[in-house]
């Protein structure tokens, strides 16, 4: 990237921001849906302190002890402390230890970044608590249980009848987890019962010519419990019709919202990808949510984007705002773009368009208190 990398210099001139690295990173062979998650992540800045300040603490420990949490935060760190300001670094130690961790990795096929980031978010919340576990005595950590994985990130286990101490709070989920409440009301007797559940990202469907407002209003649409899907009120002791809706009871200071562009089309026995046009603003209200978060602000600082029209093969790039700048990176290459820029990536108005480039995974950031 040395052409590119002095012109993005050029490009920023004083205003290159101090302290600050922009690193392409090598494609091992289809490995972009690696490469793209990895930079949104990396100018995640709450993330990457974290990770970076777990790497100094933990040095010692994980030169004698690798796993895909410490490779990471080797790659950051060595992006972190480079002399010069812009390059390419080739991640090859974190790729090789996350194919031989998980064989969905090991192809050289095209894969999914949305899974990528779950996997990588999910790993590292397990290698963070059973380090934590392992630090306490074992009474303290003898009752609890280990959590449970869903599409939407960690689940926090039921009871059962089972009295459980708290979960275990490590720092990825001070920075990713929010909680959602699933109201169910009676129609018979008008009780409400309210189920929360954890999520580390968000899965929204979508819609011709929507927005995320309106994707996250649909999300927390009332839907009708009658027929076969009548809800056991415990009030009523039997089935009843009922209502049902989704709400956001604690927003996560960072906000991951994943698009769901591929759907099963059931006629043509095979996933398609929906270019569908879905514009996501710089700046983001949440309605959606309950008392005291109301209206809780959220700034746009990532994208993860899909490039072609079908879902087993294409590429991925990132859209990242950094210190006031947008860059864009796509593997190796690093650039500068206008802000303007962005509202390319939202979709395509028609089915059948040139433009195959496509927002697939955003990463907002709370501008006001989300604890």
């Amino acid at each position: 990237m040395g052409a590119a990398g002095s012109k993005l210099e050029k490009a920023l001139g004083d205003q290159f921001p101090e302290g600050e690295r922009y690193f392409g990173f090598e494609n091992f062979g289809n490995t972009c849906y690696c490469n793209s998650v990895l930079q949104a992540l990396y100018f995640c800045v709450p993330f990457r302190e974290q990770l970076l300040e777990y790497y100094t603490s933990n040095k010692s420990v994980a030169d004698a002890e690798e796993n895909l949490m410490t490779c990471l935060a080797d790659l950051f760190s060595q992006i972190s402390s480079q002399k010069k300001k812009t390059g390419v670094i080739a991640p090859k130690r974190f790729v090789q230890r996350l194919k031989k961790q998980n064989e969905l990795f090991r192809s050289y096929m095209h894969q999914d970044a949305h899974e990528f980031l779950n996997y990588l978010l999910n790993e590292v919340v397990d290698i963070l608590e059973k380090e934590a576990k392992a630090s306490k005595p074992e009474h303290e950590t003898s009752s609890s249980s280990s959590p449970e994985k869903i599409a939407n990130g960690l689940k926090v286990p039921q009871a059962n009848g089972v009295v459980h101490k708290e979960p275990i709070v490590t720092w990825v989920h001070n920075i990713f987890q929010g909680i959602l409440t699933n109201e169910t009301r009676c129609l018979r007797c008008e009780t409400v019962t309210a189920r929360d559940e954890t999520f580390l990202d968000l899965s929204l469907d979508i819609e011709q010519n929507s927005s995320i407002t309106s994707c996250l209003k649909n999300f927390s649409s009332t839907e009708t419990l009658h027929a076969e899907d009548k809800f056991f009120c415990d009030k009523c002791c039997s089935l009843q019709e009922a209502q049902k809706r989704m709400k956001i009871k604690k927003p996560p200071h960072i906000l991951v919202i994943h698009l769901k562009r591929f759907k099963y089309i059931e006629q043509l026995g095979r996933y398609k990808k929906l270019s569908y046009r879905v514009v996501f603003p710089l700046e983001l209200k949440l309605s959606n949510t309950v008392e005291p978060y109301a209206d809780v602000e959220y700034s746009l600082f990532a994208v993860v984007v899909h490039v072609g029209s079908g879902p087993n093969h294409g590429h991925y790039v990132s859209l990242v705002k950094s210190h006031n700048h947008w860059l864009f990176f796509d593997d190796e290459n690093v650039e500068m773009i206008e802000e303007s820029a962005v509202q390319t990536f939202f979709g395509s108005s028609q089915e059948y368009s040139s433009n195959t480039d496509h927002g697939y995974i955003l990463f907002y950031e709370s501008l006001g208190p989300t604890k």
